[in-house]
Formats: structure tokens, sequence, C-alpha cells
């Protein structure tokens, strides 16, 4: 019993070990709606936690009807903390850009608003240069066949946005919105990333 409950524990110890050599990494996109943005970044396997929030503003703790005016400067986000061991910054952006239209400025279907707008927060200059590559490389090609009017910045401050937002699809998913809008994003997520799902 004891050799049991040792062996048990020195397995705990080597995975605590083990999960604090891993260095967690953040990424921040804005891509319309923050509740279709958090429920498909949720479901990627390395992704360890999505939260829904405001950035890009010029005032300090909106509130989301602040931010719904438009006058705040604030883009609905979603705040990705992920493993690059398991899931790649490069494969975050590959879901990103495949996952909205780069092209509508400031809206994405019927949200309108700067606060809909399509938008990557840089956390550091590799990520700079991942982004803009990419967006270089969609420009070149006319992938869109249609201007990429998607903005690369510097990651600013962030705010979370009010509890109810956040895991919104998996409290919600039967609310019109949910069904209309969020689900065949899923639905095309499941398909096109099959292989980047958590099991």
């Amino acid at each position: 019993m004891r050799k049991t409950l040792l062996a048990a524990f020195m397995l705990f110890m080597a995975i605590t070990v083990q999960a604090q050599k891993v260095k967690l990494e953040k990424a921040t996109f804005g891509m319309g709606c923050f509740w279709c943005t958090e429920a498909l970044f949720q479901r990627l396997d390395g992704v360890s936690t999505v939260r829904s929030g405001y950035e890009g503003g010029s005032v300090a703790n909106p509130t989301y009807d602040e931010v719904c005016t438009g006058t705040t400067g604030h883009a609905e986000v979603t705040e990705i903390t992920y493993n690059p061991a398991k899931i790649s910054y490069d494969e975050l952006l590959e879901v990103f850009w495949k996952s909205h239209d780069p092209t509508t400025l400031n809206r994405q279907g019927a949200d309108v608003g700067t606060q809909y707008r399509s938008v990557i927060f840089y956390h550091n200059a590799a990520q700079k240069a991942t982004a803009e590559k990419y967006k270089a490389e969609l420009i070149k090609t006319n992938a869109y066949g249609k201007k990429v009017v998607t903005e690369i910045t510097a990651a600013k401050p962030f705010y979370v946005a009010e509890d109810y937002h956040q895991n919104y699809y998996n409290l919600n998913a039967q609310k019109p919105y949910c069904r209309a809008v969020i689900l065949p994003k899923l639905e095309k997520l499941e398909k096109v990333f099959k292989a980047k799902l958590k099991k």
C-alpha cells in the first residue's frame, strides 16, 4: 500500500515539475463578436484558457455598453493562453484567418462597428513578424479577392469582459445567435481543423 502511494506521489510530482517547465504564451485576436472567437479557440488542443474582453481603446475599464457605442476605440477580442509545444502561433493564426472575413472594415456579418474590426494584437516581435508575413502572403496571392484590412498592432491593456460574456456559447448554445452565427463557424472548424481539436 505504501509503495503504491509513494509511486502515485512520485508520478504526481513528475507531472507537476513537467507542467512548470511548460511556458505558456498569449495571443490576442479580434475577429468580430468575441462570443464566436472564444467558442472556436476553446476547442483547439494546446489552448488552455480563452478570455473575452476589450483592447485597443482609450478608456480604462470600459463596459460592454460603452464599447458598443464605438466611441472608446476598443475592439472585442479574445486573449488566448496556449502551450506552444502543442500548438504554434502560426497554427493559431491559420484558424484566425480562415474563421472570419478579414476584408470587411469594422464589421463581421451583421455585427457592425469599430469594436468588431479584424485585429491582431501581437505580444512580441516574433508574433508581429509572423502575423505581418501571413498577411503579406494573403495580399500577394489575392486569397480573398479583396483587400485584407486586418489591423496588426502591439498589445495594449486588455480588459476582461463582464462575467456573462465568458464561456458564452457553451452556456447558451440554444440561443438564436449561437445557433445561427456561432454553430456554423464551429462546424467549419471541425471540418477544416479536425486534427487540431481537443479529443
